[in-house]
């Protein structure tokens, strides 16, 4: 007889894990889609250079060997989550600069899939607090530490002090953290 079994907790939150980072990475591309201009040769140039490079490529022989690809970012696998901050960078291939707006945003996506903890910075599931997603953010090669310390400031200003008092006091709720980091966010691009 042949019965079947629910899936372990775990599987549920590497799902969310892998989510996380597909949105990530969605969210950067869209931003960096929305605000590139297209790139001329040359400021006389009406074509982009990929339209000219394109140009180019079609009239070499078709058989030739495509040029190579840059290589793109390799999402985190779904354990990662779960992982001490020391051993992410160990993960990752590249660092992405982003601006201090999109840390906010991106550190907000992270408590929003991994979750939200209180009084620990990553708890046994994986949730983090604001400190431990930016940290992570960061770990996982998303922005730099000048990238989390202006986000910081930011942070500490909207909360009147230290931020991490602030998330960890006992009536705070995700949805009031979520909100602080997208109005942090919402500002620094003002």
């Amino acid at each position: 007889m042949i019965t079947a079994t629910a899936p372990a907790p775990d599987a549920e939150l590497a799902a969310a894990s892998d989510l996380l980072v597909v949105e990530i990475e969605r969210y950067l591309a869209a931003r960096s889609r929305a605000t590139a201009a297209p790139a001329t040769a040359h400021p006389l140039v009406t074509k982009t250079t990929d339209e000219l490079i394109a140009e180019a490529l079609g009239s070499i022989d078709r058989h030739a060997a495509a040029p190579p690809v840059p290589p793109a970012l390799r999402p985190p696998s779904r354990f990662l989550r779960r992982l001490p901050l020391w051993a992410l960078p160990l993960t990752r291939r590249t660092i992405r600069q982003i601006s201090v707006a999109e840390h906010l945003e991106l550190t907000a996506l992270v408590i929003e899939w991994w979750g939200w903890a209180q009084d620990t910075e990553r708890d046994a599931k994986g949730a983090r607090c604001i400190v431990g997603a930016q940290r992570a953010l960061v770990a996982l090669g998303y922005g730099d530490a000048a990238t989390m310390t202006a986000a910081t400031i930011r942070l500490c200003d909207l909360v009147g002090g230290a931020y991490e008092s602030w998330n960890d006091h006992p009536d705070r709720t995700r949805d009031q953290v979520l909100n602080l980091l997208r109005t942090a966010a919402k500002e620094a691009r003002a």
